[in-house]
Parts: C-alpha cells; structure tokens; sequence
C-alpha cells in the first residue's frame, strides 16, 4: 500500500514537472534559441540551435537601433513604474483604511465605485480627451495618473481585506492617547500593512511594465516610447527582423528577474503572510 501511494505521487510530480516544462521553460528556450540566430534562421521559426550563436550581437544591435532608442525605453517604463506602484500603494492603502474603518454610506458608495472599477472596461477616447484638457496628454505624468486609476480599485480591495485583520483597538488606544488619524495610519497602521504592500506591488508593477495598450493610446511619440512599445522596431509588413524582435523580448525580460532574483524572499513571505492573514 505504502509503495502504490509512492508510486502516485511519484507520478503526480513527473506529470506536474512535465506541464511546467512545456509551458513555462520550452518557450523560454525558444526565444533564447531564436534570438541568438542570425536573422534568415530566425525567420524559419524553427526549434533547432543556431548555426553561429550571435545573441550578445543581436542584443548590442537592438541597443544601438535609433539612437540607442531601447535604454530610453528602459528609462520611461522605470519611470513608469516606479512612479505608479507609489502612489497605487499610498492611495489605495489610504482609500481602504478609511472604507474598512466606516461603516456608513458613504464608505458603501465608494467601495461601489471600486468594485465597478474592476468590471467596467476602461474607455479610451474620453480618456484621452481628458489628459488633452488638463494638458497632460502625451505625458509620463499623464499615464502614470492613468495606470493609478487603473490598478487602484484592484489594490484597494486587497488592502481592505488585509486591513479587517488589523483589530480597532489599535486604532483606539492611539486616538485616546492624542494621535490623529493621519498619525494613526502611517504609524501604526501602514507598517502591518507589509505583507499587502509587498503583494501589490509585485502585481501592480508586473501589469504595469508588461501594458502594451496604455503607451501605445496615451504615450504616443519616439521620445515618449516604453520598453514594450520598442517590439514594433523590428516587425513590419514586409521586412521583419526576427532575430532582433526576439532579442528586445530577452532584454524586456531582464528588470523582471532580476526583481525576481532580488526579492524572492519578500515575494514569498509576502504571499504567506498574506495568506495567512486571510
């Protein structure tokens, strides 16, 4: 009996080994093979080593297109990123504290809003005429406001969710010996709030540097472009170097490992904790 449950979980692991293989480390291999090739091999598409391995080439020459156009890219998408998961972490943790520590309509009409915010789609156009109206259009300011908007109903409910653990006495104790509420939240509240910071902002900052949509409609402009708007460098109607497109793909890949490699440990304490909490 003990070697047949062995046995299925032996096999349970091989299958499991198996599926992340085919979808996660194939792929990958894949556009490392074809971005290493040179460019009438990358075109064929297929599975098969490079005649003449060539990616740290390919990879200097999609650095050096337009003027070395691919670390203005890397720039703006930092920019970009670091600017919105900011004020997404200050913003939403502030809106949930004041939504889970009132009870009345008010906090029943904002969380309303909130949770329409998740399941409307964003509209475009009345978008752009906005930004255009208080000159924000075509702006890092702009689109950072946009990705805000954005990402903060999803951040919210993850911070209120985390927040109804935090008991209100904490909240109490502090008002009864003087502190404000302001006082309250960053320092008392805010700390506790690690294990959400940490959870929304991994997912805030991957959604926000990997979005294709909010550049290309409301960062428009060579000077303006961002590391995944630099894919269209590269593909064409006639003419597409497949090789350097697969090679931009390696380099839009590398922040997000090193990140990876970084704050793993925060990663996974975060999620714990988070997990825990919940």
């Amino acid at each position: 009996m003990k070697m047949r449950k062995l046995i299925a979980s032996t096999w349970v692991d091989v299958v499991a080994l198996i599926v992340f293989v085919v979808i996660f480390v194939v792929p990958f291999v894949f556009i490392l093979l074809t971005a290493a090739k040179p460019r009438p091999e990358a075109a064929l598409f297929q599975f098969s080593l490079p005649s003449k391995f060539q990616l740290l080439e390919n990879i200097r020459d999609v650095i050096e297109f337009g003027n070395r156009r691919m670390l203005r890219a890397l720039w703006n998408s930092t920019l970009l990123t670091v600017g919105s998961v900011t004020l997404i972490v200050l913003f939403s943790a502030l809106v949930a504290f004041v939504m889970q520590r009132r009870a009345d309509r008010t906090a029943s009409v904002v969380s309303s809003i909130m949770l329409a915010g998740l399941i409307i789609p964003p509209a475009v156009v009345p978008t752009i005429f906005l930004l255009q109206w208080i000159h924000l259009y075509k702006t890092l300011v702009g689109l950072i406001m946009v990705e805000v908007a954005f990402t903060m109903p999803f951040a919210t409910l993850i911070f209120r969710a985390f927040m109804a653990n935090i008991p209100r006495e904490l909240d109490e104790a502090a008002i009864i010996d003087g502190a404000s509420p302001v006082h309250v939240f960053f320092s008392i509240i805010l700390p506790l709030l690690q294990p959400a910071i940490i959870t929304v902002i991994v997912t805030s900052s991957v959604g926000i540097y990997n979005d294709f949509t909010g550049p290309l409609y409301f960062l428009p402009g060579t000077e303006n472009v961002t590391a995944q708007l630099t894919l269209f460098s590269f593909i064409s109607q006639f003419s597409s170097q497949w090789n350097l497109l697969f090679a931009d793909v390696v380099i839009i890949t590398i922040p997000r490992l090193i990140m990876f490699m970084f704050f793993q440990r925060q990663i996974v304490s975060g999620m714990t904790a988070g997990a825990i909490k919940g």
